[in-house]
């Protein structure tokens, strides 16, 4: 039950709170949702908290500890529906009965198959008013990555592209560094650090002899403010290389974090840190609807592409991708220079995939544009 009328301007700053607050954790969380909680008596905060990472206390947890016996006929706003199973941790639910709280606000019921609505049955049940659906809209935005795995079982891709204003990606003879500024490059660390996994090619990472790590001085003040580096996951890599060329030399390699070679046949010798995952082909690339799945699987959330044209095409023409990241740099490179994405099925105007932009910032001198896929 949605009960909108309920709520007040009180009801909306607080949980706009708990929504900043759960927003502290997308770096860590995987694969867990963000969720923020703030407890409240008498128009005053008594209790914060977020969740920050997987296996450690839920949002509600940390909020109560603080309240301590302040919680008993007090309010909880919650960015998400209070877990009501035990899995690393006990359920939340339980523990904002046991603290006796009288109303909890909840922005929206979580999709999870383990909870949906099983913790809002239980607190109601105890007797606690439960209000539902204050800035649901934030919440979806701010777990949507999570919430698209527990609702389609795959996860939430992102491409990132970096081109000229024509459309390219590199000169004839592949050379691409650099099309664009520091400053994308910069940017683009924050967005490996929210990603659950980093997917790309044996050509990208033999091209660039490409690391795809997060650089940590490459994050913005504020980010290294709150996370240390010690406490700062690398996202997984996961590398295509569908015939094993990649030989465990390369920069790759030597960097630390947990690494996926995605191939269609046995590696005889496989690189520290490794493990390799075995998907079948489709012709000429591997089947990338599986891989996906198999992603999920593994309980990841979202995946931040960064590769070639081929690779980039296939994802598009497949459906495969929720959002764009293209970084256009003010300069042209010419007819004869490398395209975007490769779409090689696509003959009608009519059938040409759309997106709908989402942002347009500037950053350094290039303009980077968001955008989400159109159904």
């Amino acid at each position: 039950m949605n009960n909108l009328t309920v709520f007040n301007d009180h009801d909306l700053q607080f949980m706009m709170q708990a929504i900043a607050l759960a927003e502290r954790g997308r770096f860590t969380t995987t694969p867990n949702p963000n969720v923020g909680c703030v407890i409240v008596k008498d128009n005053r905060i008594i209790g914060t908290g977020y969740h920050r990472q997987a296996g450690q206390p839920h949002a509600e947890v940390y909020a109560l500890q603080q309240a301590g016996a302040l919680a008993k006929n007090a309010t909880a706003y919650v960015t998400l529906e209070p877990c009501s199973h035990f899995g690393r941790t006990p359920p939340c639910a339980n523990a904002l009965i046991d603290a006796g709280i009288s109303r909890v606000v909840v922005a929206m019921q979580d999709p999870n198959p383990q909870v949906s609505g099983q913790g809002i049955a239980r607190l109601r049940a105890a007797g606690i008013r439960v209000d539902i659906g204050l800035c649901a809209e934030a919440a979806e935005q701010l777990n949507r990555a999570f919430f698209k795995r527990m609702r389609t079982g795959l996860p939430y891709v992102q491409l990132k592209l970096a081109a000229s204003l024509d459309g390219k990606i590199a000169m004839a003879s592949g050379e691409s560094k650099w099309i664009t500024s520091s400053q994308a490059r910069q940017d683009v660390q924050r967005f490996r650090a929210q990603a659950s996994a980093i997917l790309s090619t044996h050509v990208t990472v033999k091209k660039d002899n490409a690391s795809l790590t997060v650089r940590y001085d490459e994050l913005p003040s504020e980010i290294q403010t709150i996370y240390p580096e010690s406490t700062l996951r690398q996202p997984i890599r996961i590398i295509i290389d569908r015939q094993n060329q990649l030989t465990g030399d390369e920069n790759l390699f030597h960097q630390s974090g947990e690494i996926w070679i995605v191939s269609q046949t046995q590696r005889q010798i496989m690189p520290i840190n490794c493990q390799q995952l075995l998907i079948p082909d489709q012709p000429n690339q591997i089947n990338l609807q599986l891989l996906l799945k198999a992603c999920a699987k593994r309980q990841m959330n979202s995946l931040w592409v960064e590769a070639g044209a081929h690779l980039a095409g296939a994802l598009i023409e497949q459906d495969l991708v929720d959002e764009l990241i293209v970084y256009y740099a003010p300069k042209l490179l010419g007819h004869n220079a490398q395209d975007l994405a490769v779409l090689p099925h696509l003959t009608l105007l009519a059938d040409a995939p759309q997106f709908a932009y989402h942002s347009v910032t500037m950053v350094g001198n290039d303009l980077r544009c968001i955008l989400h896929r159109q159904p």
